[in-house]
């Protein structure tokens, strides 16, 4: 196999690479990353020998194009997006660009070269959410209703999707996941940033909502989950990936603070965010029971593991500090 993978030295691109090159030693994959500000090459440092890394914008189609028959790629699998929630709220014209265009852009390149299967990674979140007192969860059948312009965006890259397959006959496959965490992951998301600032014993800071829940994978799960689907998932079909694993944001503070002997004081409330989703669950049994997988990482173990590597690995994201475009609780209008 000829991989090409978007997004490729983001967080979940980079972990899938990583995964990939050692599992399967005998393929060619290249890294196509823009490298925004969440987009860090040095997260490829220790694998740069054995992948082809190629500085890409997914909204240039000349380019994608021109790389994809250069490398003679077979396989697309599409990370690349924006996808802080809050920066969307702040710079909703960057999410639409890059996710709904920036994914028909690669739609229409692989078209155009004849790629052999466009695999493309959605979230849980283009359902909308669910109430907390219910128990509720989302199917592949579930109809669309984002509530936020990154739900949104990441909603009109499925519908692309889905219309290449049908219009175009592209081989095309999704799998919408739930939150992931691990290593790796830039320090804007909760996990991280939670780490890093009990690190430093600064405060963290928690939306008012505190109960709300997300499920949470960890990332090597979910490059487990691709590469079933890549092996033996069926053209045109969609595929959950979940843990069934559900944690709410005081539940995780406390988790930090405690692998880390931190005091509770540490904890902040902030004002909530506009739009802010309460509960994502996905019901993964289509993935289980037709395609065998299964997660194999305990939610608790997978925290510990997660927290201590950022505690060990400061030097990787210490300078990511400063590219964080969003200061949480800023929810005013631009300008």
């Amino acid at each position: 196999m000829r991989l090409l993978v978007t997004g490729g030295a983001g967080f979940i691109g980079s972990n899938f690479v990583r995964y990939w090159v050692e599992q399967h030693p005998e393929d060619y994959v290249v890294a196509y990353d823009v490298l925004t500000y969440a987009g860090n090459r040095p997260n490829l440092s220790d694998i740069e020998d054995r992948i082809v890394f190629v500085q890409g914008d997914i909204c240039d189609g000349a380019q994608a194009e021109k790389t994809l028959r250069d490398e003679d790629i077979d396989t697309i699998v599409h990370f690349a997006a924006e996808s802080h929630n809050s920066l969307a709220v702040l710079n909703p014209g960057l999410f639409f660009r890059t996710n709904v265009l920036g994914t028909q852009t690669m739609l229409e390149a692989a078209r155009q070269v004849g790629i052999e299967r466009f695999h493309h990674i959605s979230t849980c979140e283009v359902y909308g959410d669910l109430a907390l007192d219910t128990d509720e969860v989302f199917s592949e059948d579930s109809p669309y209703r984002p509530r936020t312009p990154y739900n949104a965006s990441k909603a009109g890259a499925d519908h692309a999707v889905r219309a290449y397959g049908e219009t175009y006959e592209l081989p095309v496959t999704i799998t919408n996941c739930s939150n992931n965490y691990g290593p790796y992951q830039f320090p804007e998301k909760v996990i991280p940033v939670f780490t890093t600032s009990a690190l430093d014993d600064k405060n963290l800071t928690l939306y008012a909502t505190t109960e709300n829940r997300r499920e949470w994978l960890h990332v090597r799960d979910h490059c487990t989950a691709i590469e079933a689907v890549l092996a033996r998932g069926r053209i045109g079909e969609t595929y959950h990936v979940g843990s069934g694993v559900e944690a709410s944001i005081m539940e995780i503070a406390d988790l930090v603070l405690a692998t880390l002997g931190k005091p509770d004081s540490l904890k902040e409330i902030v004002p909530d965010r506009p739009g802010h989703d309460r509960r994502y669950l996905l019901d993964s049994t289509k993935l289980r029971t037709e395609l065998g997988w299964a997660p194999s990482i305990a939610w608790e173990e997978g925290l510990a593991e997660t927290v201590e590597w950022y505690a060990a690995n400061r030097a990787w994201w210490e300078p990511l500090r400063a590219r964080a475009p969003v200061a949480e609780g800023g929810w005013g209008p631009p300008g």
